[in-house]
């Protein structure tokens, strides 16, 4: 049952969402009745540590609540799901995604992605270039050789056009300049976040553009469903409805080939704990990867069909993941390092302390002619929408 103290906590913050900038209070407007509850359980980091500017750019940091209780915070800056409280198995809201408690930390270079829409390519393309309708075209290189989401100047860092449609729908906008990274044409994005009563958080892509370009966009939120600062998600189990990868070089290009899952590490078509396999000395897979961090081919779904579900044996948490891309990374966290303490909290992430199911299309395709296109043409508008939906196990 919930207490006084949460009630209002919520109220406080729905109301907050309502405003033209929804956020948490400043901590030196909050009663002492909150700031005990804050020190005791879960909370959004304070908005004042989101609200600044980014080349010339207002950042801020909004609150969307449901009719349940759960909260997801987003920053405009990259887009990033800041914060994002769940109830767990005991009925107490727990923080399932990584992330810092103010804007500054996510503007250091090597961050992470924590929570950020990624474009305009979300994942790899190799060599930092390819070839559409006769012209090549040449990428910012910031994976070795290759370009990693969107290169240096990617979404992720970008202030996004914010505007709060209700206390449970956030539209951000964004123009991808022609020529921004190497990518051709002027492309308008907007992403609208959603947080519905049946506890989903649901993404809706789309975009148009004025000249013929490749669009992969995506969401790189870290999740560990046994609560964020937590030291493992190898104990999580998790399921993917794909019988195939797509196998990659050791710079994770995908090679071209498409080969199954079964009788290998990359098997998850029924529960497994993450763990139980990622340390196959024999997998040379999972040695180019340093752990799980491949394109998974989904067999064929709609919407409705949840595609990959996660399960926290701590805290009962489950996430089901449902898309209407043809294929989603998971990335076990496997670059992450703890060195620093400048998580939410004052807690460090160390290696594999999250997991990332980014829905999207095959890595590398502007390259491989045999891989689903993601040419968006002009005239034509890019549409997709993914689905994380939260419950508690029975």
């Amino acid at each position: 049952m919930r207490t006084k103290s949460k009630l209002f906590m919520s109220a406080l913050i729905a109301a907050a969402a309502i405003g033209n900038f929804a956020c948490t209070p400043p901590a030196e407007n909050k009663s002492t009745e909150e700031n005990t509850m804050e020190q005791t359980s879960t909370a959004i980091p304070d908005s004042s540590n989101f609200s600044g500017e980014v080349n010339g750019k207002a950042t801020h940091l909004f609150t969307l609540v449901n009719k349940n209780g759960m909260q997801v915070a987003i920053t405009n800056y990259g887009g990033r799901i800041v914060s994002l409280l769940v109830k767990d198995k005991t009925g107490a809201f727990k923080d399932v995604v990584l992330g810092y408690d103010n804007v500054k930390t996510y503007q250091k270079r090597g961050e992470p992605y924590f929570g950020a829409l990624i474009g305009r390519y979300g994942n790899r393309i190799g060599k930092a270039k390819f070839s559409l309708n006769g012209k090549e075209y040449n990428l910012e290189k910031n994976d070795g050789a290759n370009s990693l989401h969107g290169g240096a100047h990617g979404y992720w860092m970008q202030v996004w056009d914010a505007k709060l449609i209700n206390k449970t729908t956030l539209e951000l906008t964004y123009l991808s300049k022609d020529g921004e990274a190497g990518y051709p044409g002027n492309l308008n994005v907007k992403v609208v976040y959603t947080l519905t009563d049946n506890d989903e958080v649901k993404i809706d892509y789309s975009a148009t553009t004025d000249q013929a370009t490749p669009v992969n966009l995506t969401n790189h939120a870290y999740f560990n469903l046994n609560g964020a600062g937590d030291s493992t998600i190898l104990n999580n189990e998790l399921r993917i409805a794909a019988d195939n990868i797509t196998p990659v070089d050791n710079t994770l290009i995908p090679t071209g080939k498409i080969t199954p899952v079964k009788g290998t590490a990359f098997d998850f078509t029924s529960f497994k704990a993450i763990g139980k396999e990622i340390g196959n000395a024999d997998d040379e897979q999972l040695k180019f990867g340093k752990g799980y961090d491949h394109n998974f081919v989904l067999n064929k779904h709609t919407l409705k069909d949840a595609i990959a579900t996660v399960k926290s044996p701590v805290t009962g948490i489950v996430m089901d993941v449902y898309t209407e891309e043809p294929a989603i990374q998971f990335y076990s966290g496997n670059f992450l390092d703890g060195r620093s303490k400048d998580g939410k909290g004052g807690v460090a992430y160390p290696l594999r302390s999250a997991l990332c199911l980014e829905t999207q299309h095959y890595p590398d395709s502007p390259n491989k002619p045999e891989f689903p296109s993601t040419t968006l043409n002009p005239g034509k508008t890019y549409k997709t929408t993914t689905i994380y939906k939260f419950s508690v196990a029975k």
